[in-house]
């Protein structure tokens, strides 16, 4: 069920994340929301930079909001993406530093790599009983962003896969089982988000166009798994808020994990079998290099592409947004795109002023191909030339 793009025409949004502001230096730490926001230091920064990150993106004219992923810590990398979850649920423990010969992640750069850095900074627990929600509060962290403004908060949520892939199993001892297990906690998490009146769900990266980019992952994983997995985990939400898959080719640090970049091609099949309303793609960063294969494969969702790219400071002029729209028109009816970044902005990885020109231009773009449809367009107070200082 479409809630928050229903009755739009090309709606726009960002995939999460923001960069932090200088004066946000708490951190959430091990713990959890609610308790954290007794801290009167944290509470004030938190909602301060949660105002901020909203605010930037009303001012730009975004019609979906994110809360600027403010929950998670200023990090290395921000790898606060990958821990805050298995910090809080029930059945992890301890801290564990990477390591190679027992890590999952395949790939591991030489040292010297601003990859290597990253990796040598990320602390996981291992997995030592049975799953539950524990204290996620996914709730009162959407809550807490939702009040600040009357347009929609998406709420994103790493796939369980990605957690059970990062930890040291030593309770289920078997890869299908520990996502399995993952997958339901939150279930039952998201769906107290979406009674709580959460319109937009995303879930981020699921593995699918990873593993069929690789061929083989090496995980006793494929990818009728792993779309079980992910309809597993949005059971009984849709109908009652509106879901997103969010997919790129990751974002370590503002990295490339890939050189060239993958194509979705292979990936598009299972994909279109997720029980989803709106799928988003890296776009911008490939040259819409696989919009014919999306626009062909993706026929009964709404397709979101990155129209500005986050790996680069060089922000993308408002006429280059328009391109990439028009050329995804050719192959995505309008009444089923969505346009968005390619991936978060980040913690670590660009200024909030190149952040927030980026979304400026997304919304500039977007208004220069309504006006060419007779669409309304949205306001963009950013651009209004009545309030220059010039």
């Amino acid at each position: 069920m479409y809630t928050a793009t229903a009755n739009i025409l090309l709606p726009t949004t960002i995939t999460g994340s923001l960069p932090r502001p200088g004066w946000y230096t708490e951190n959430l730490g091990r713990r959890n929301f609610r308790e954290a926001m007794v801290d009167r230091t944290y509470r004030e920064q938190y909602l301060d930079a949660a105002s901020a990150y909203i605010r930037d993106q009303e001012l730009a004219g975004l019609d979906i909001v994110t809360d600027g992923d403010c929950r998670f810590d200023a990090d290395v990398g921000g790898h606060n993406w990958f821990s805050y979850a298995p910090i809080r649920m029930d059945g992890f423990s301890g801290a564990r530093a990477y390591r190679k010969e027992g890590g999952r992640a395949g790939f591991v750069p030489p040292r010297g790599h601003i990859l290597h850095d990253i990796l040598e900074a990320r602390l996981m627990p291992d997995l030592v009983g049975p799953v539950g929600r524990g204290t996620l509060q996914f709730t009162a962290v959407w809550k807490a962003a939702q009040r600040l403004t009357p347009r929609p908060v998406k709420f994103g949520t790493i796939t369980p896969e990605l957690i059970a892939m990062a930890v040291r199993d030593f309770h289920y001892k078997d890869l299908r089982k520990a996502i399995m297990a993952v997958s339901d906690a939150l279930n039952e998490e998201l769906r107290e988000l979406v009674d709580a009146g959460c319109q937009v769900v995303q879930m981020e990266e699921p593995q699918i166009h990873m593993l069929a980019a690789k061929g083989a992952a090496g995980q006793a994983l494929d990818n009728d798994f792993l779309v079980e997995v992910f309809n597993n985990t949005v059971r009984g939400l849709r109908g009652k808020a509106e879901i997103w898959c969010h997919t790129c080719w990751g974002n370590p640090g503002a990295q490339r994990i890939f050189n060239p970049q993958p194509s979705y091609a292979p990936a598009i099949e299972p994909l279109n079998r997720l029980d989803v309303d709106v799928i988003t793609f890296e776009c911008c960063s490939m040259g819409g290099s696989d919009l014919e294969a999306i626009g062909r494969g993706i026929k009964d969702k709404k397709i979101a592409i990155g129209v500005v790219d986050h790996h680069t400071l060089q922000v993308e002029t408002p006429a280059e947004v328009a391109a990439l729209i028009r050329r995804a028109l050719e192959r995505i009816p309008k009444e089923r795109l969505v346009l968005s970044s390619d991936c978060g902005m980040g913690r670590e990885g660009m200024s909030r002023r190149h952040a927030f020109h980026k979304m400026v231009s997304i919304v500039q773009g977007t208004n220069m191909v309504r006006r060419e449809l007779g669409l309304p367009e949205a306001a963009c107070l950013a651009a209004d030339e009545r309030f220059s200082l010039l």
